[in-house]
């Protein structure tokens, strides 16, 4: 019988596999292992072709040709099967190559309510096929609980794991005290020690524990590194208009904190922000282009030994949704593609996340430009988590398995519970919740009447008809152009005069409770005053708010950061200073319960 190839034997410590399986590669096979783009998959669980609007070579281009091996999931996951199904056939096609490096499969994060395309996933119902449903992360925060949030993990580590998911993009620690930031959803709020301590404990809970990688776990990339909350005037670096990030309160090391708790609980990979700092210390360009942030502060000062892949598309323009998206080089705008790909290296990445350009990978080492040595220190880190991560030994997963347990009922019932805690009442007049008689007729907006109708309640067109209004509404923001730029919720975070006009009217005519869906804070003193009753919630169901309004279940949240009171203490206030909206409606922790209203 022969021998396998050191490499392909289990009973090798990784270091010699990694070695062994190294010194086979070529230039191009390497190069191969440095890209980690996107994917989608085809109908049924199929391997899919090429796909213009988001810039994609087919998949068979992409493993076998470019001899890439990390990809980033998208679309929803509305069939366990399929996704499992799909992950074996890409698994099979990855064997066909000279050296059957096996693909990583990583995922944004796909266990929340409500989540916004390009930061995030949509995934079907658990009755869909899909998996968990839970509060967004600032849900978890308003529960200021460590141990919620590792359970959270734990179990879409369980799902993720039976789907062949591997890698997740995520967590998100950014900082949120620039309140009119498009990405606070995916953060746990405005407090450093908070987010640190809610970070710890969701690495761990998706690394399964506080060891190394193993064979059970979910390699996390912890982002942005070193902090992307404090972009000047709240504008996000995805786009040119929104590229500087500010530090006017001089609170760098504030936005740090949250990073040295992830590397001390042990996150295997990190991802810096597209951002680019003026006024500061650091080199003006994006973070993952600066040598002194990725190679002198992130891995000589803090100690981190982990993968970097930089944030997507840096080097290479494209498009997403259809709308053209010119690469994200901030401060490198003038270097041609090759120079920017050189620049990143040097700065001390491993990866180049959202590109497919192994061609200028291998052309660097052709021309003499980077050692191939320089490709060897990236690789090896990259594949020491894959030998970690057991896919050497074990790509295949269970696709029956993966049905019994994506979703599972249990599961679902913990993420359920977690909405209902999660709301947080912020005014509560005259004790109006848990309501104590039922009323008769109801007026709604942002519910689906069905939910309304089999509790027993009459739905009515009008306020003037209702005993009671229930009002769900969107945190305001003001929408931007673009298929994709659409999507990121900006700008001010008041209703327009004449919503607070058209809502002031129902306040007026009818007691209003009114659920706020938060993704990022709100100026609201209106409601506040105005209503009967005003929860938030971080991504909850129709049945979820009911429950808490009958009294079925209590909000236990806090808010996870101020409320600011005006546009104007918004606008005065410092981006990279927590807590620094003047005399905000809401402080952070703020929270009623049924018991002390």
């Amino acid at each position: 019988m022969t021998s396998p190839l050191p490499y392909r034997d289990a009973s090798r410590p990784i270091p010699d596999r990694v070695e062994d399986l190294l010194a086979r590669m070529t230039v191009a096979e390497k190069a191969g292992q440095m890209c980690h783009n996107m994917l989608l998959m085809g109908p049924g669980g199929t391997l899919a072709g090429a796909f213009p609007r988001f810039s994609l070579e087919s998949t068979e281009d992409l493993v076998c040709r470019r001899q890439m091996t990390h990809f980033n999931l998208l679309g929803p996951i509305a069939s366990a099967r399929d996704v499992a199904t799909w992950h074996n056939r890409l698994q099979q096609l990855a064997q066909t190559t000279r050296l059957g490096i096996p693909i990583t499969v990583a995922t944004d994060p796909r266990n929340h309510v409500t989540q916004h395309v390009g930061v995030g996933v949509g995934a079907a119902t658990p009755t869909e096929g899909g998996l968990s449903q839970w509060p967004q992360t600032l849900g978890l925060a308003a529960l200021r609980s460590p141990e919620l949030v590792g359970r959270f993990a734990d179990v879409a580590r369980q799902e993720y794991l039976a789907l062949g998911l591997r890698s997740a993009l995520h967590p998100q620690i950014d900082l949120a005290t620039e309140p009119r930031w498009a990405r606070i959803h995916a953060t746990f709020g405005e407090d450093a020690g908070l987010t640190a301590a809610l970070a710890a404990a969701y690495i761990r809970g998706f690394q399964g524990g506080d060891g190394p990688l193993g064979p059970q776990s979910v390699a996390t990339m912890t982002k942005h590194f070193p902090g992307g909350g404090p972009q000047q005037h709240g504008e996000d670096p995805h786009f040119a208009y929104g590229r500087e990030q500010v530090y006017p309160g001089a609170h760098q090391d504030y936005h740090l904190r949250p990073f040295r708790a992830a590397i001390a609980a042990g996150t295997a990979q990190m991802m810096p922000y597209y951002g680019m700092p003026v006024g500061t210390d650091w080199e003006p360009v994006g973070f993952a282009f600066d040598r002194g942030v990725i190679t002198d502060l992130l891995r000589e000062q803090l100690g981190f030994q982990g993968v970097v892949c930089t944030d997507w598309g840096l080097v290479t323009d494209a498009q997403i949704l259809g709308q053209p998206m010119p690469a994200r080089a901030w401060g490198c705008e003038g270097l041609s593609e090759l120079e920017r790909v050189q620049k990143l290296l040097d700065a001390g990445c491993d990866q180049l996340g959202g590109e497919s350009c192994t061609h200028h990978l291998i052309r660097l080492v052709d021309e003499g430009r980077i050692p191939e040595t320089r490709l060897d220190a990236s690789v090896r880190r990259i594949l020491t988590q894959k030998f970690a991560l057991g896919l050497f030994d074990r790509p295949f997963v269970d696709v029956d398995a993966a049905v019994a347990l994506v979703g599972h009922p249990d599961f679902q019932r913990e993420a359920d519970a977690a909405q209902r805690a999660a709301y947080t009442l912020l005014t509560n007049r005259d004790a109006l919740l848990p309501l104590s008689a039922t009323p008769r007729m109801v007026y709604l907006e942002g519910l689906d009447p069905g939910a309304v109708a089999a509790r027993g309640l009459q739905v009515v067109a009008t306020p003037e008809e209702a005993d009671l209004a229930l009002l769900r509404l969107q945190a305001p923001y003001e929408p931007r152009p673009g298929a994709f730029e659409a999507l990121f919720h900006a700008g001010s975070l008041a209703f327009s005069e004449a919503e607070q006009a058209r809502q002031a009217r129902i306040y007026r005519t009818v007691p209003t409770v009114v659920d706020l869906f938060l993704d990022r804070p709100a100026v609201v003193p209106e409601i506040a005053e105005a209503a009967a009753a005003l929860l938030v919630s971080y991504g909850s169901s129709d049945e979820a708010f009911l429950d808490v309004v009958f009294g079925r279940a209590a909000p236990r949240g806090q808010l996870p950061f101020d409320l600011p009171s005006s546009m104007q203490a918004v606008r005065e206030s410092r981006e990279d200073v927590p807590y620094d909206t003047k005399d905000p409606t809401f402080r952070f922790g703020h929270g009623l319960t049924y018991a002390t209203a």
